[in-house]
């Protein structure tokens, strides 16, 4: 057994998967308790500004937008400017026609999920593809429910079915993954500052106070 500097196959990468982003919206949102609600709004951000930067392929799919849920997030369509949203009876995303559609026309078998509601958003669509033979991670902290019992019992359910779990930063650095990736370096930072927490309180105060650089 010989090392190589190589990464691994199951880091993903900006060209190896779809995004998939799934009601995020205001009706259910006042009942959202695991988490909350400007730090859900900022992780979507974050997730949602990554992979435009990425240029990853992107689904934003709604339930019931103009009459009973409301509009996507504006964090989210911001980052998306004038794409449409696949609008949905079904509350599991993977059963509606429209959206499977734009999933065979991207053409990706690895698929990175977030959603409003854990249990109901992501449980269905990822268990779904699953069964379909897709390869699945879910962004934890950019999702929540009506407790974090709900949250935290619907997550483990799709670890056990075999569904990769990260976080909303852990998805933008790994898109980045070295830092001497200049062409998205600024971007890469530049989000961080805006929407990673204490960590770009960090790299604020870095590059401000001794002008650092990770490269």
């Amino acid at each position: 057994m010989t090392a190589t500097p190589t990464p691994g196959k199951k880091l993903i990468s900006p060209t190896d998967h779809a995004l998939i982003l799934i009601d995020f919206q205001s009706q259910m949102s006042f009942a959202t308790k695991s988490i909350d609600a400007t730090l859900l709004r900022n992780n979507a951000a974050l997730v949602s500004r990554a992979a435009a930067g990425f240029g990853v392929p992107t689904i934003l799919t709604t339930v019931a937008e103009k009459s009973f849920s409301g509009p996507m997030y504006a964090e989210i369509t911001d980052a998306f400017p004038g794409q449409p949203l696949l609008d949905r009876t079904s509350m599991n995303t993977w059963e509606d026609a429209q959206v499977i559609s734009k999933i065979n026309e991207i053409g990706k078998t690895r698929l990175v999920m977030a959603g409003l509601w854990t249990s109901v958003c992501l449980v269905g669509p990822s268990l779904s593809a699953l069964d379909q033979g897709f390869e699945v991670y879910l962004i934890t902290d950019a999702c929540g429910d009506i407790s974090t019992e709900a949250h935290e019992r619907a997550v483990e359910r799709m670890i056990q079915a075999g569904v990769q779990p990260m976080t909303a930063l852990q998805y933008l650095l790994e898109l980045q993954r070295d830092w001497a990736r200049t062409g998205t370096y600024d971007m890469t930072t530049g989000i961080a500052k805006l929407y990673g927490g204490a960590y770009g309180l960090g790299i604020t105060y870095a590059k401000t106070m001794f002008g650092a650089h990770e490269g």
